[in-house]
């Protein structure tokens, strides 16, 4: 039968009618689509947009695009043979197509305030001409066989169990889980807090797009990321592989007011937990509200058992209005349905604009005639996408009458209005605000009668939507999902050795996510990451770095015994790619310190531990040997035969570089054989110094040094760079291997490399005075007065030219010199004569 327009009678409809009715996870959609396909053209209404196209997708690749349509307010494929149609409730074409199969998915929303009308005229009107299928909860089992006649039930079992399990903190609910919350900013909340501690949360809200929606669900999916925060929109008809549902709270605002979910309601949400075989449970997170956040036993009950109490009513509203006038259209509206079955929809926002503008004189004075008036409605008809209310939503109907109302839509004004919307920048509510508003204007792109070049602006529309909605994504991924922490959270139990753990130059990897940064044997975390992940970054450091550190050290042991580990000495520590492997400590003697592994080494497997030690202690050992010379020293010190002064002058020598001043030797007190001993130590006598030649170099210096700053001895002076012979003096102490000479320090070698040429010299001569050529000490870059200084400084003392004396002008005579043993003291300096000839001049330097 088919209702008349007051919905008082009913006659038998073509095909036979099939309703399939059960519990969430039962197959009903499964089932419809094989029925679809099994004859020759099908149509299925879904009661959201989403789901139409996850079908329309699964159809396709059975069918072929050709074969296949989707249909809904903002997106319309339609193939020119098209034989399947995959639509939304509102958009199904019931007057327009005769379909050998229909099938109407969750009838029960026939009790739905907002859309149930919608709903019950598709229950009562929509037939297959061969199959009718119709699917939904048992609760409206009874309405069904009231208002189908013939129809044959079909009452399915769900696949798997549904138990409840409590409530749970939200750090304690399990991995696949979703928690369902019911306002946006709870929804934002919570999704933040998953991203702290678990690594993130997929985002489903209604609000969202199809193509961000989709995008989310993905990421829970592929199991990148282990929770999903979503609103009641979850409970429509989304498979998804959820194995536990949470709520944030038990009640919600409808729009009208706040109240408690009902049962069923609560069931379609929790039925959510458990797909196919696989059993799921529901509950409740603590810490979210009183009583009212808590399952009560009976409805616990209702929901494990799938028992919950029939509808009684579904909403109706007249299908087919008159369209004589605007008052003819509301009454037709208003009238109340005549079967006891059916009551009246509440108001919904299409009427409630319909209405207001009715009101409102300079729009209503613009609807006259049949036409305008059906015209009229269809405008009012258009879906409150912004979720702005009536008053907001009538004046945008309001202006797009105003264009409307007396023909088509300009390409180039829509296109306009479409640009303004095509902006990817702003924060996740702005994205949301735009594509709503986009939303609006694909659905009135796909009005034919009103936009001009209808599938071009259609396109551009859906694109725009394309964009924003992966703009949207990527905000909602950056914001509430944190990659590397979800990967770890995963693998940091049981499954901790399955993880994929790399170097890639100095940054470690797990899993490809990036945790930080391994330098040495330190492993620090990534700088960017924020505080609240430190403690988990670094537990996932030493979980998963002890194999890679063995492997490093391991390495480390090679190279060190093949000569090619690049570490160094460096203020009494081991050095290696930047990082502390040990620490000098004082030993027994200056030459002996001890090694300390650094607390780095810790973190290593044992074995490796102590392979990598006992290579560092060999490595260490072959660094000191350039102070073999002062180990020989300090050995011959301990010797039985040494005598107390001759060990004396050794342990000077060792805390002092292997160099002292002949002055503080005590060298005198020495005998003939200690002398000796002294010598084929290695020790050279010179007329200022003793000094161990070898030790005359910076990196032996250096490394003497740091050994004396670890024992707590006076280091000296840090090392000239090369050891030039000349340096020029400083303010500062000379640096250990110089001799000050004025304004210029001498190395000690050159020093007595000099003063032993003049010996040389004077002994040749066998006079008591001799000249000496300045020039080989020019060479080494010293002037005649640091020359002349050395010289006194080992016992020699310039003579004064008898000319010069006298007073004679002429050619510079050669100064002469004549030695006195050092013990002597040297003579004060004259003051200069008034007069200077050259003569005096080059003396006068040499004595300076």
């Amino acid at each position: 039968m088919v209702q008349h327009r007051n919905g008082s009678a009913l006659k038998d409809a073509p095909g036979a009618v099939k309703a399939v009715l059960g519990p969430t996870n039962t197959g009903k959609t499964h089932l419809a689509i094989e029925r679809m396909c099994a004859h020759s053209s099908g149509m299925i209404g879904f009661p959201l947009r989403l789901l139409a196209r996850e079908v329309y997708d699964r159809v396709v690749k059975i069918k072929g695009e050709a074969s296949v349509a989707l249909i809904t307010g903002e997106e319309r494929i339609e193939p020119k043979n098209a034989r399947y149609l995959l639509c939304t409730a509102e958009a199904m074409p019931v007057s327009e197509r005769s379909m050998a199969f229909v099938a109407i998915d969750e009838a029960q929303l026939a009790a739905d305030r907002e859309r149930g009308h919608v709903f019950t005229d598709r229950l009562l009107h929509a037939r297959g001409r061969e199959e009718t299928m119709i699917l939904g909860s048992s609760t409206a089992e009874p309405l069904v066989k009231a208002l189908v006649p013939g129809v044959e039930v079909v009452t399915r079992p769900r696949f798997s169990t549904l138990t409840h399990a409590g409530a749970k903190k939200l750090s304690r609910v399990p991995p696949r889980s979703a928690i369902v919350a019911f306002s946006t900013e709870q929804v934002y909340a919570i999704a933040e807090m998953l991203r702290r501690f678990r690594g993130g949360a997929a985002v489903v809200m209604g609000a969202l797009s199809p193509q961000t929606r989709n995008a989310q669900v993905a990421l829970y999916q592929s199991g990148e990321v282990d929770y999903l925060v979503a609103t009641d929109a979850i409970g429509m008809g989304l498979n998804l592989d959820v194995e536990h549902v949470a709520f944030a709270g038990l009640s919600k605002y409808d729009g009208r007011r706040h109240r408690r979910l009902t049962p069923p309601e609560m069931a379609q949400i929790a039925g959510r937990a458990g797909r196919h075989q696989k059993d799921g449970s529901f509950g409740t997170l603590t810490g979210t509200g009183g009583h009212d956040s808590e399952f009560d036993p009976e409805e616990i009950y209702a929901i494990e058992e799938h028992r919950f109490a029939p509808l009684t009513k579904l909403f109706w509203r007249e299908p087919e209005p008159r369209f004589d006038s605007l008052a003819t259209l509301i009454a037709d509206l208003e009238t109340p349905p005549l079967r006891p079955e059916l009551a009246p929809a509440p108001e919904a926002i299409d009427l409630a604009v319909l209405k207001r503008l009715a009101d409102e004189g300079p729009v209503a004075d613009t609807v006259r005639g049949f036409g305008q008036v059906r015209r009229f409605w269809d405008v009012c008809r258009l879906p409150d996408f912004r979720q702005q209310g009536v008053e907001t939503h009538s004046r945008f109907v309001a202006r797009l009458w105003q264009d409307l109302r007396s023909g088509e839509l300009g390409a180039d004004f829509v296109a306009g209005q479409i640009a303004q919307l095509d902006r990817t920048g702003g924060d996740i509510d702005t994205l949301q605000g735009r594509i709503a508003a986009i939303r609006s204007w694909a659905y009135i792109a796909q009005r034919p009668d009103w936009v001009l070049a209808r599938d071009e602006m259609a396109a551009r529309a859906r694109a725009v939507e394309a964009r924003l909605s992966d703009a949207l994504h990527g905000k909602l991924t950056e914001r509430f999902i944190n990659r590397r922490t979800a990967v770890l959270m995963k693998k940091l139990g049981p499954d901790t050795g399955l993880l994929s753990v790399r170097l890639e130059d100095e940054e470690v990897l797990v899993e490809g996510e990036h945790i930080g940064s391994l330098r040495g044997f330190t492993f620090q975390v990534d700088p960017g990451a924020r505080l609240s992940d430190r403690k988990l970054l670094l537990a996932a450091a030493e979980k998963h770095l002890s194999t890679l550190l063995g492997t490093r050290a391991d390495a480390l042991v090679t190279g060190i015994h093949e000569g090619t580990a690049a570490i160094t000495l460096a203020d009494g520590a081991l050095v290696w790619d930047g990082q502390k492997l040990a620490s000098l400590a004082p030993g027994r003697a200056l030459l002996t310190p001890v090694m300390v592994p650094d607390r780095a080494l810790d973190a290593v497997p044992d074995v490796s531990r102590k392979a990598l030690v006992a290579a560092l202690e060999v490595w260490l050992e072959a660094a000191l040997k350039p102070l073999a010379p002062l180990a020989k020293l300090d050995e011959a010190s301990r010797a039985t035969d040494a005598g107390s002064d001759l060990r004396a002058l050794l342990i000077t020598l060792v805390e002092r570089g292997g160099m002292t001043a002949r002055e503080d030797s005590g060298l005198g007190r020495l005998d003939k054989q200690r002398r000796t001993m002294l010598a084929r130590l290695g020790v050279r006598v010179g007329a200022l110094d003793l000094f161990v030649p070898a030790m005359l170099r910076t990196p032996v210096i250096a490394l003497w040094r740091q050994l004396a700053k670890v024992s707590g001895k006076k280091e000296g002076g840090a090392p000239a760079p090369d050891m030039p012979p000349v340096l020029p003096a400083g303010n500062h102490r000379p640096p250990p291997g110089y001799r000050a000479l004025g304004k210029q320090l001498l190395r000690l070698d050159m020093a007595e490399k000099l003063l032993r040429e003049a010996h040389e010299l004077r002994a040749a001569e066998k006079r008591g005075s001799f000249a000496l050529d300045p020039a080989r000490a020019v060479s080494m870059g010293l002037t005649t007065s640091s020359y002349a200084r050395l010289l006194r400084l080992g016992g020699f003392q310039p003579l004064m030219p008898r000319a010069l004396a006298e007073g004679q002008h002429g050619p510079p005579a050669p100064v002469r010199w004549r030695w006195r043993p050092p013990r002597r003291q040297a003579e004060p300096e004259r003051a200069a004569p008034v007069r200077r000839d050259g003569a005096f001049a080059a003396l006068a330097d040499m004595v300076r």
